[in-house]
């Protein structure tokens, strides 16, 4: 058995990662942090685990989270690095949730997030964790920079077209909408019911934290700086992304759109690349982790538009770390993972 902490497990990303390992046939799970609630049983706080998880909430220590075999990261950004040096140096894998370890550029990292990095020697050690893209780097790693929700979505979109050369890098566009749960749990005005209900709105405009993440991992892929304009946008519902990426082919000539994606994932088991014309949904994928994939070319023009869509809290967080988990320990790596999506 795979022995599991996780650090951070009052939020919705914690909480999805106990729904998931508690049904998880290799997983025995160890210790749940949170500091406000040490001592309350997690099944107290969240209903849903009742007679699935039997345990109470606890202070991080690193003695006991030392006895596992890997530690996952549930907390906001400044928290994973803290710890992760010491878990390293007890033989103790690390999975960061949060965006400690995803960008390799330090200085850039502490501009978008304004804040220190207090271990950049172990960013470069770091592997994304992206396994469509890196799953033989995962395999090895003992830290893993988990891809944030966003960057997922859009990464798998471009990746077909950018690694066979096939647009123009220097002008793409990802149109991205994320459900309320991505704002995660903490209490704020602009996630309450009635401002967010019946209305959309963008933000993060003028830049994103994740426009540097997704910018690092459409550059690997292309081989070259891309140009992205990447706008986020919050819907009223509570789970899903839908992202639509625009690029321009670099030539007239049909390049097979259709077969290129479907050969490109064929292996991956959880990338759906949908019928042509399809426009896949964000429901259709909610609670699971898959992401659905369509690609288009109105009018046999040379506009190439994909529609990429994932649960943020599974595909996007919790399920591709679980992924990720099952990689590193040479589990199936779909085990644990083969939720059908809920419907309505």
């Amino acid at each position: 058995m795979i022995k599991v902490g996780i650090v951070g497990g009052t939020g919705y990303t914690g909480v999805e990662l106990l729904r998931i390992l508690s049904a998880h046939p290799s997983v025995s799970i160890k210790a749940i942090t949170s500091r406000s609630e040490d001592g309350m049983p997690v099944a107290d706080m969240y209903p849903s685990l009742r007679g699935h998880l039997d345990l109470a909430f606890s202070v991080p220590d690193l003695d006991t989270l030392a006895q596992c075999d890997v530690v996952f990261f549930a907390t906001p950004h400044g928290v994973a690095m803290n710890m992760t040096p010491e878990l390293l140096a007890r033989g103790v894998k690390v999975i960061d949730l949060g965006a400690d370890f995803r960008i390799k550029d330090v200085p850039m990292w502490e501009k978008w997030y304004n804040h220190t990095h207090t271990c950049p020697d172990l960013v470069e050690k770091a592997v994304y964790g992206l396994p469509e893209v890196n799953r033989e780097a995962i395999k090895g790693a003992e830290l893993i920079g988990c891809a944030g929700c966003y960057p997922t979505a859009a990464q798998l979109g471009y990746l077909p077209l950018l690694e066979n050369n096939l647009v123009d890098t220097r002008r793409l566009i990802a149109d991205c909408k994320s459900g309320v749960s991505g704002a995660g749990r903490g209490a704020s005005v602009g996630t309450l019911l009635c401002e967010a209900s019946e209305s959309v709105k963008a933000y993060g405009v003028a830049g994103h934290r994740h426009l540097p993440e997704i910018r690092q991992g459409l550059t690997a892929m292309a081989g070259k700086p891309v140009g992205l304009t990447f706008v986020p946008h919050l819907m009223p519902m509570i789970r899903g992304i839908h992202t639509t990426l625009y690029s321009v082919l670099r030539e007239p000539v049909d390049p097979g759109l259709q077969q290129l994606f479907e050969e490109r994932f064929a292996n991956e088991p959880f990338v759906d690349v949908m019928p042509a014309g399809s426009c896949p949904e964000t429901r259709s994928v909610k609670g699971s982790n898959f992401c659905r994939i369509s690609v288009h070319r109105p009018q046999d023009d040379d506009t190439v538009i994909v529609l990429s869509v994932i649960d943020n809290l599974v595909k996007g967080a919790a399920g591709q770390a679980i992924q990720i988990m099952n990689i590193m320990f040479e589990r199936p790596e779909t085990e644990g993972l083969q939720q059908v999506a809920l419907m309505p």
